[in-house]
């Protein structure tokens, strides 16, 4: 467990043990939120006990890999996102899950994945926005997420726009295109995160069967636009790491067509000289050509 906190009128009032969490959460107006971290099985069955999650949504909270996704068990919500982080120049990718009800939220974290207590410390500072409770703070988690992204695409955006100003200047070395070609599948990758989670924030916005405070609705509006910007800018990569390569194919072709040419001609060249030298070379009685006595 990362932390355990209760928040009332948008304060933060007590910092709480798990097996006080239930009835905490039952108190009018007050807010439980559980941060974890690749929690063993036993403490998700601790929490599962005192909100009553649905055992199918602990499975998966137990199990990462899950696709991005919103559902609905009862009165709470089980979500699902993906995170994305720079782990030795490539794109790592962890899970998010989270629990929402009445009076309580629960953070799942799994692989790779920033600390969510920047998240505390900045809800923690708007106490008017916080004092609505568990949809903000499941706002200001995915909110964070999105813009986690953004360091990730800067990083890569950088290294792409270096390869294609080299790819114009000089064939690709194959280390380079062993490189771009990895770029393109860590953005492939991103992007099957990214275009699930605009669904998961539509339905947050939209759909009846979610129950969000219309007041929060708009939030994931914007989040939602932040990813289709992040969607955006993944596809633009990816064609220019696919001209990179195709560039850098049609250079390779071009200088081995040059220098197939240079042979050729150095080929037809050398080939009268050579021609001669076969022929006055041959052991012959009299000079070819000369009329024998």
């Amino acid at each position: 467990m990362v932390a355990s906190g209760v928040y009332a009128g948008g304060r933060r009032v007590a910092d709480i043990r798990i097996d006080e969490a239930g009835d905490w959460a039952r108190r009018p107006g007050h807010v439980v939120w559980i941060g974890l971290y690749q929690p063993s099985m036993e403490l998700l069955v601790a929490v599962q006990g005192q909100f009553g999650l649905h055992r199918l949504a602990i499975e998966d909270a137990r199990h990462a890999h899950q696709r991005p996704k919103v559902e609905r068990y009862g009165d709470g919500l089980f979500v699902v996102v993906r995170t994305a982080q720079l782990i030795e120049a490539r794109i790592a990718l962890g899970e998010t899950q989270i629990f929402v009800g009445r009076g309580y939220i629960v953070t799942v974290r799994h692989g790779a994945s920033a600390s969510y207590a920047p998240v505390r410390e900045k809800t923690e500072s708007c106490p008017r926005q916080l004092a609505h409770g568990e949809d903000y703070i499941l706002h200001a988690v995915l909110d964070f997420i999105v813009d986690n992204y953004r360091p990730v695409m800067e990083t890569v955006m950088a290294e792409v726009e270096a390869i294609e100003d080299r790819v114009l200047k000089r064939e690709l070395l194959p280390t380079e295109v062993e490189r771009l070609y990895l770029l393109r599948r860590d953005l492939l990758r991103l992007r099957s995160a990214v275009v699930p989670f605009v669904e998961v924030c539509r339905k947050l916005e939209h759909d009846d069967m979610v129950a969000i405070d219309e007041e929060m609705q708009p939030l994931f509006r914007d989040v939602s636009d932040h990813l289709r910007g992040v969607q955006e800018e993944i596809d633009a990569m990816r064609e220019v790491l696919a001209f990179a390569f195709e560039a850098s194919l049609m250079l390779g072709q071009a200088q081995q067509t040059a220098i197939t040419r240079k042979l050729a001609a150095w080929a037809a060249i050398l080939a009268v000289p050579t021609a001669i030298a076969g022929i006055y070379g041959m052991n012959f009685e009299g000079t070819p050509g000369q009329r024998c006595a």
